[in-house]
């Protein structure tokens, strides 16, 4: 059996959980911010991101992080690029931790129109995907925010979203299909109709035998996507943290059955670089156990 008929069974079937490690661009101070680490002891990108690569590297590498309890992990570009104690990041991840690596493709969000956000596609999209599947990663996150329920703007982000995605699906990669309901939206609840109805629709453009994943704010109602669970074209439906703090987060997934975590800040919430690795571990172990616990409820 090949790596990615090995991933494709763990992904679609084993108990888990998503760790997003795909921290970027605008993020990346205040995710260092939360870390410990202040803006004022480092100069420059370079500096900015190797910092985040040790930080990405200390959570990966640390013996609680591993593919009993967590099913995948989403890397930022730089991060499959580079290597974790000699191998490459996403052969790391596999090789000895059992879990499936994933890359974020998208270069953020797009200024708004119609009340969303699209993407800023990548123009190096085809040779990305060509790089990722020689480093062995199973498939892709792409990032778009629907901050209220404009009929305009969700179809736009879900059109967008399938476009690109089987533009990802030919190169044999599953992609990730992200359109973010903002979670302080005064109109979240309809956002999430019309959202269900677009997706829904643009399911029918994903080719027989392939499937997609998508990554969901936490609904209002609870098991509210349990139809695109259900879905044959769906591999998987993860949930975004979203700014919920992680026992909010916890709370909200729980009651969702079937649709596990794929969480970012909630996942490294209290971790910090003062830490001892005793105590680094300990936390993380935490903060690991509840969202798994959360997501197999």
């Amino acid at each position: 059996m090949g790596a990615m008929t090995e991933m494709l069974q763990k992904v679609a079937s084993a108990p888990g959980f998503i760790a997003a490690l795909d921290q970027s661009g605008g993020s990346t101070p205040r995710v260092l911010r939360l870390y410990g680490i202040a803006e004022d002891t480092y100069s420059g990108d370079d500096e900015m991101f190797d910092l985040m690569h040790a930080m990405r590297s200390r959570i990966i590498t640390s013996p609680v992080f591993n593919g009993e309890r967590i099913l995948g992990a989403i890397l930022f570009e730089m991060t499959m690029d580079g290597e974790i104690e000699g191998q490459s990041t996403a052969s790391y991840l596999w090789n000895e931790k059992n879990v499936v690596p994933f890359l974020k493709t998208d270069l953020g969000l797009a200024d708004e129109i119609d009340n969303a956000q699209g993407m800023i596609l990548n123009p190096d999209l085809d040779a990305l995907c060509e790089r990722a599947v020689s480093k062995g990663v199973f498939g892709t996150k792409m990032r778009s925010v629907i901050n209220q329920a404009d009929p305009a703007g969700v179809e736009a982000v879900v059109a967008e979203q399938f476009e690109v995605g089987l533009q990802i699906l030919g190169h044999g990669l599953v992609p990730i299909i992200e359109p973010e309901v903002n979670i302080n939206s005064t109109t979240k609840a309809e956002a999430e109709v019309m959202l269900l109805n677009q997706i829904t629709a643009h399911l029918d453009s994903v080719p027989d035998g392939q499937q997609i994943m998508l990554k969901l704010t936490l609904p209002s109602e609870a098991n509210f996507y349990a139809p695109l669970i259900a879905h044959p074209k769906v591999l998987r439906v993860v949930a975004l943290s979203g700014g919920y703090s992680r026992e909010v987060s916890n709370e909200k997934l729980a009651a969702n059955n079937a649709m596990i975590a794929s969480f970012s800040r909630a996942l490294s919430e209290g971790l910090t670089a003062q830490m001892s690795d005793d105590e680094f571990n300990s936390a993380l172990d935490t903060s690991i156990a509840s969202i798994f616990a959360a997501s197999n409820t």
